[in-house]
């Protein structure tokens, strides 16, 4: 991770470096996006955020009647284990063991499901995102905007900009 900053922050160097070079006396205009901000508080991904809920909502349920199931099925099986002979019992265990592996493998599958779809979300809304950037940095004449840094003045942080254009753009 440290590689990575230590890259951006060289590259940032770089870049303004050569800017300033070719653009002599001219102003370098750089802009700041917190990509994370956008993510979490965008119209879009809200609305994103909702229509996995529902999506997945029914699943929730079946998992949850599931488990359920599981912990009544253990809750019995403890409870009339002295009574029951050798043959029923292990036939009651061998039967939770498989339920409990069902529901283990559907929520596998849940969870596989749920983070391809929100990473599908994600790709749909960082597209959109990037688009605006891109329109409000050739509009105002931006030379450079940055998704990560470790220090940004409020000043050249444009995220709230972004985020009213994509709650504009429905």
């Amino acid at each position: 991770m440290r590689w990575r900053i230590y890259v951006n922050v060289m590259a940032f160097i770089a870049a303004a470096m050569l800017l300033m070079a070719n653009a002599g006396a001219a102003d370098l205009k750089i802009g700041f996006i917190d990509a994370e901000r956008v993510n979490r508080e965008s119209a879009p991904a809200d609305q994103a955020s909702k229509r996995l809920e529902k999506e997945f909502q029914p699943r929730v349920q079946e998992l949850q009647r599931l488990e359920s199931q599981v912990k009544a099925m253990q809750v019995q099986l403890e409870k009339d284990a002295l009574t029951l002979s050798e043959n029923d019992r292990r036939k009651r265990e061998q039967d939770l063991s498989r339920q409990i592996v069902d529901l283990q493998r559907k929520q596998r599958e849940y969870t596989e499901d749920l983070n391809l779809r929100r990473n599908q979300e994600l790709a749909g809304l960082l597209e959109r995102a990037n688009k605006i950037i891109r329109q409000i940095a050739e509009s105002e004449k931006y030379d450079l905007i940055l998704q990560e840094a470790v220090y940004r003045s409020p000043r050249v942080d444009i995220t709230d900009r972004v985020l009213k254009a994509l709650a504009d753009s429905k």
